[in-house]
């Protein structure tokens, strides 16, 4: 059955994130061995209209939720962890947009192109030099009349080569600290990119995390109206780190599944003797011992149930 096909009988977005997450898996092994970008997994994304779903209704998204959205990057976490995490990195400049970006005339706009054209958006806010600290900016955007260009050395851009749009941090302008900053959305026909540093991310090679020279010219009504201090404080902080911890909970319930799956077959072929499970639990820590009683209370079908859920669950009053 085909994407569309799919999408006829059920539009659920739990339902849509697993159709994607079939294609994802299909191509995991492949996508991380090779190094390669998900480009069928970000396409099912499209197919699905999942890339705009954060968008408010009033601008042609659907307004989801964080914790749908976290959700859903569990979801696609336990097919393909570079998948979910070029879905989360775009949902987490998404944020950005729809949290700051509504009383601009320009953002507000591009709000509605995003959810019509289901535009992929990568992040460059590290930069060579300030020692990961997305909060300080050597680079300084110039504004000449009503353009504004900026050249960066970006240590990691995440799917830079495959976005639609890159959004930037840099100083205000060659006066500003290093600390007053704004962040510019770049489309991709308006900047170059020029690979500097490669990376080999374990597990994550299919996120593409890139260095690169940025080098882009657009419209100055393209800068973010609020500082960078707010955005990243007020927006990008926490949903980085619930969509992120999304991910990681996705993951680690795959691993779950795959322990579990690993037991039960070598149980079915040894019959009366001591399972691997058996030998290695005795000796964990308590911490360890825990897992087994906290997704078996989990219950089936666990690929569906809420990492904010699960992880709210209170803890036993005894370990096992």
């Amino acid at each position: 059955m085909t994407v569309a096909a799919a999408a006829a009988e059920d539009m659920s977005l739990t339902a849509r994130a697993q159709r994607v997450a079939a294609i994802a898996g299909r191509f995991a092994d492949t996508v991380d061995r090779e190094g390669r970008f998900p480009e069928e997994a970000v396409s099912a994304m499209r197919a699905e209209r999942l890339l705009g779903i954060q968008i408010p209704s009033a601008f042609g998204g659907e307004g989801v939720s964080l914790q749908e959205m976290a959700d859903i990057c569990a979801i696609l976490g336990q097919s393909c962890s570079a998948a979910a995490m070029v879905f989360a990195m775009h949902q987490i400049k998404v944020t950005s947009l729809v949290e700051h970006g509504g009383e601009s005339e320009w953002h507000a706009a591009f709000m509605r192109e995003l959810a019509a054209r289901q535009l992929l958006v990568a992040s460059a806010t590290t930069e060579g030099g300030i020692g990961g600290n997305l909060r300080n900016s050597i680079c300084a955007i110039e504004i000449e009349g009503d353009t504004c260009r900026l050249t960066k050395d970006a240590t990691v851009i995440s799917y830079g080569a495959h976005a639609d749009v890159i959004m930037i941090t840099s100083r205000a302008h060659k006066d500003a600290a290093p600390g007053d900053q704004v962040m510019t959305v770049f489309r991709k026909d308006q900047y170059v990119l020029e690979r500097t540093v490669t990376w080999d991310t374990l597990g994550m090679r299919g996120t593409c995390s890139d260095g690169f020279l940025f080098k882009g010219e657009a419209p100055a009504v393209q800068i973010f109206p609020k500082p960078f201090a707010e955005i990243a404080a007020q927006s990008m902080l926490a949903s980085s780190h619930l969509l992120w911890s999304g991910v990681w909970y996705g993951i680690a319930a795959d691993a779950v599944l795959r322990a579990q799956a690993f037991v039960r077959a070598a149980a079915r072929k040894s019959a009366g003797t001591m399972r691997p499970a058996q030998r290695v639990l005795p000796k964990s820590p308590p911490a360890c011992r825990f897992l087994k009683p906290a997704f078996s209370r989990a219950s089936p079908p666990m690929k569906r149930r809420s990492p904010i859920l699960i992880a709210s669950r209170p803890w036993p009053s005894r370990l096992p």
